[in-house]
């Protein structure tokens, strides 16, 4: 169907200058219809001028022009139809062929892409990768694993030797004395202090009668 509306790859690319040309067309019969419809009201208006004037002759010919006026509107509305069609139908069938197209170059590009690459390509080349992989992961476990001096070391014997190291320390923890914190002093406001009594001056009877006390102790 499509190669019928749009026949050979020439005629497709001819495709956007017929969908202008019609467009075109279109355009003028739109611009002609508006003449038309305008000249339709003008008999209108004079036939209303000429019946006002009582003369019906007239008025009836402004009226049969208007028909005719009205009759190639319609007909032009009918050519404006069948263009829209076209249109519509011309636009379809360019982009169906484009699309087609695109699939089809896809589809090409696909197709030697699968050409380049096989599929026993591809398993070998994963093939490669696991295997270089476990090479690795050997390499990396014989790197791990201690040489010399250090492999003779029974871990065993480490792991008692850090228990009597614990031991030891939270031995020495226990023996250590315990520090008291100082108390710090109160400070009692001035106000609640005992007071403390004045000290009198002796009086001259009390010396003597201190004296007199001691000698009847002598």
């Amino acid at each position: 169907m499509f190669s019928r509306l749009l026949g050979k790859p020439k005629q497709q690319t001819n495709a956007l200058a017929t969908i202008e040309k019609l467009n075109e067309t279109l355009e003028m019969l739109e611009k002609k219809e508006k003449v038309l419809l305008k000249k339709a009201d003008a008999e209108i208006e004079k036939a209303k001028d000429f019946t006002r004037a009582k003369n019906k002759r007239a008025a009836i010919q402004c009226l049969k022009r208007k028909r005719l006026y009205e009759q190639q509107i319609e007909q032009l509305g009918n050519f404006q139809l069948r263009i829209h069609d076209q249109i519509i139908l011309l636009e379809g069938a360019k982009a169906t062929t484009e699309t087609v197209d695109v699939l089809r170059t896809g589809a090409s590009a696909m197709k030697a892409m699968q050409k380049a690459v096989n599929i026993d390509d591809v398993d070998k080349t994963m093939d490669e990768i696991n295997e270089q992989t476990e090479n690795m992961k050997q390499i990396q476990e014989a790197l791990a694993t201690p040489v010399g001096a250090a492999a003779d070391f029974d871990e065993d014997e480490l792991e008692a030797e850090l228990e009597e190291l614990e031991g030891a320390e939270l031995e020495e923890q226990l023996l250590q004395p315990s520090t008291v914190a100082p108390v710090s002093p109160v400070h009692v406001p001035a106000s609640r202090l005992p007071t403390r009594p004045t000290p009198q001056k002796n009086t001259a009877e009390d010396d003597e009668l201190a004296a007199l006390q001691a000698e009847m102790a002598m």
